[in-house]
């Protein structure tokens, strides 16, 4: 196991470089100069000395091939460099955001767990019946919803009925604070957010599960189990959920990488100023340095996800043996 967790951490540094080529190489063969964009405004008049300038002090007009050795050198050492919209070190505007949109992911993910594993085990225990079609219902409304729209109908319901439920007059926060500091103030930010991401999601994982627990049902050692006299809540819990969760633990570490990134309209509902509004504003500026980093960082997600998932699998089904 040790060898094998070795082996993939080995492999995840030519992941990262092979992104860290792409995204490099398509930010510079995309029209437009990030110098040019500042300097000539929205009529797009600037004077090329100027400009010439600018791309010396941001270190545009070096050769590509040492920026993009700068570039990959930063990726290893979280030293992305400094913003060519703000000039301030990129690590620092991201920071606070990146708290954010992690805090968002992993409440929309516990969210999406707690309602996906318990609903889609149930529906698939009481196959056809009522409780499976209120299941499946359920399920598939939440695939049909986006995300923010669901959102804008909770800030509504809230806004016009919080103060008859709960006797106040609840509005969402419109300042973010970590949860280590207002505890109170940032749960009551990012609560309602992650609970219309988190149903979202959790249709998928629900259905994924249902099916996947569904096909363990079948199998023969479950049958074999029921002969022997087990207790059906214990032919459940321990021989048939574990098996039929490494689908569903590979869904929800995809959607867990996604979220880090992928909100930016659910973000804008909320008010939230997270990594996808950050990135969406830094595309739109040619601000190179700071989309660089974003989806590095959000890259670097997706391979530490997988690789986590990977590790999930070992644990939850005794019958997979890495080498």
């Amino acid at each position: 196991m040790l060898q094998y967790v070795l082996k993939r951490l080995l492999l995840m540094i030519p992941t990262i470089l092979g992104a860290a080529f792409i995204i490099f190489f398509i930010l510079r063969v995309v029209p437009g100069d990030v110098c040019e964009l500042k300097l000539g405004g929205d009529g797009g008049h600037y004077d090329p000395v100027q400009v010439e300038i600018c791309q010396k002090n941001l270190g545009i007009d070096r050769p590509v091939y040492e920026q993009f050795g700068k570039f990959v050198v930063g990726i290893f050492t979280f030293d992305y460099g400094n913003s060519m919209d703000t000039g301030k070190p990129v690590t620092h505007e991201i920071g606070l955001r990146f708290q954010l949109s992690l805090q968002i992911a992993i409440m929309a993910t516990l969210v999406t767990i707690i309602i996906a594993i318990p609903l889609g085990t149930i529906s698939a225990v009481y196959q056809n019946s009522w409780i499976d079609y209120i299941v499946r219902t359920v399920s598939i409304a939440g695939i049909a919803l986006p995300s923010f729209w669901l959102g804008i109908l909770l800030l509504l319901f809230l806004l016009n009925f919080s103060d008859w439920m709960w006797g106040i007059r609840w509005s969402p926060p419109l300042i973010y604070k970590p949860i280590w500091e207002d505890p109170y103030h940032n749960v009551s930010q990012l609560i309602w957010p992650a609970v219309a991401t988190g149903y979202r999601y959790s249709a998928v994982a629900t259905r994924m599960t249902r099916s996947s627990m569904l096909e363990v049902l079948r199998e023969d050692y479950v049958r074999t189990a029921r002969a022997k006299g087990l207790l059906e809540k214990l032919i459940i819990n321990r021989h048939a959920l574990k098996n039929a969760l490494l689908p569903v633990v590979t869904v929800i570490g995809i959607e867990f990488a996604f979220l880090m990134g992928g909100l930016v309209v659910t973000e804008q509902v909320f008010n939230l100023n997270g990594l996808g509004q950050l990135l969406v504003h830094s595309v739109t500026g040619k601000d190179y340095t700071m989309t660089q980093a974003i989806v590095m960082i959000i890259v670097l997600v997706f391979v530490f996800t997988n690789f986590m998932v990977d590790i999930l699998y070992a644990w939850l089904d005794p019958r997979i043996r890495y080498s």
